[in-house]
């Protein structure tokens, strides 16, 4: 059954789950119908949204990311909050799908009246962030969501991407043999604003205070991200709700800090404008691209660029140029 960009929004707005799937399923689709309608939705709902707390949550491959989500959403509730969670699925290289399922890995969350969980195949998209993660965001602020927890596969750009359309950006760390600073690229630390060593216990606690300690010492070679605020590194249990609490009142600290900053809404403005910059250039290749002659000659230059003919950087310079410089095709 296809719906009206009425019927979608008033089930938004009155936080009927099965109608926002299939708002974000509209907003996700490729297809020429359903990006208008989408168009037509996101405008709409556009007065609804931005008061949300949007949290980035990224972390190596087992360092417990879904547990911590699934915990700290039923926390987040049990302070009278909503929680939506957008899980980025690695997609299958073959058919794109996705290939965890997180809901479930977050089966008591999932549960919950005042959650919404959605994995979100990431359809082979630089760095495993879905294109449309901005504006499925969007659409769950819209439904009232006051928490949207965005987790990352945590591999590549993802940390640039996700820490882009976010106003915390939450670093999940554990202990681990030899050089704790080891595999974590500085690029992760000048993003990060709240770090959290999970699967802490009594065996480990050494272990997980040098952590700390050198996490600490690296921080302090590194620039503060936002004026008057250390970086808290805190030490817990997601499995064992052990240390949430914490991580809730820093995330609160730090969007006040933010606000006192008088920053809060400049940096979601100027994320805002990279996301116009993205469309754009989608849209500028996508309208090029229903030009045969435009398309024959992308497939050309796109041909070169994989055979190494020259350098890809070039060929995408000598397509961009041949029909973008003078706003017509040369040939």
């Amino acid at each position: 059954m296809k719906f009206s960009t009425r019927d979608l929004i008033d089930g938004i707005r009155s936080g009927d789950k099965r109608l926002i799937g299939k708002a974000i399923t509209l907003v996700e689709s490729k297809k020429a119908e359903h990006r208008l309608q989408a168009e037509e939705l996101l405008k709409e709902i556009m007065p609804y949204t931005g008061k949300s707390v949007r949290v980035g949550i990224t972390g190596v491959p087992g360092a417990g990311k879904s547990t911590f989500i699934e915990n700290f959403g039923r926390l987040a509730i049990a302070h009278h909050k909503k929680v939506a969670v957008l899980a980025i699925d690695p997609s299958s290289a073959i058919n794109k799908g996705s290939i965890l399922g997180d809901k479930t890995r977050m089966e008591e969350l999932a549960k919950e009246e005042n959650a919404f969980i959605r994995p979100s195949p990431s359809s082979g998209f630089l760095g495993g962030v879905a294109n449309t993660t901005f504006e499925t965001m969007m659409i769950c602020e819209a439904a009232g969501y006051d928490y949207i927890l965005i987790e990352t596969v945590g591999v590549g750009q993802s940390e640039v991407l996700v820490a882009d359309i976010t106003d915390v950006f939450l670093f999940l760390k554990i202990t681990g043999g030899g050089d704790e600073l080891q595999g974590i690229k500085r690029g992760i630390m000048e993003m990060v604003d709240i770090i959290f060593i999970n699967k802490v216990d009594e065996s480990n606690l050494q272990k997980a205070k040098n952590t700390k300690l050198e996490l600490k010492r690296a921080l302090d070679f590194i620039p503060p991200k936002e004026e008057g605020w250390k970086v808290p590194i805190l030490l817990g249990s997601a499995l064992r709700n052990e240390g949430l609490g914490d991580v809730y009142n820093a995330i609160d600290e730090f969007i006040n800090q933010k606000k006192k900053n008088e920053r809060f809404e400049g940096v979601r403005t100027q994320q805002a404008e990279k996301r116009f910059e993205y469309w754009v250039q989608e849209y500028i290749l996508a309208t090029l691209k229903k030009s045969n002659s435009v398309e024959e000659a992308y497939l050309q230059h796109k041909k070169n660029a994989s055979a190494m003919v020259s350098n890809p950087s070039t060929e995408a310079k000598l397509f961009v140029e041949r029909f973008l410089s003078d706003g017509s095709d040369k040939d």
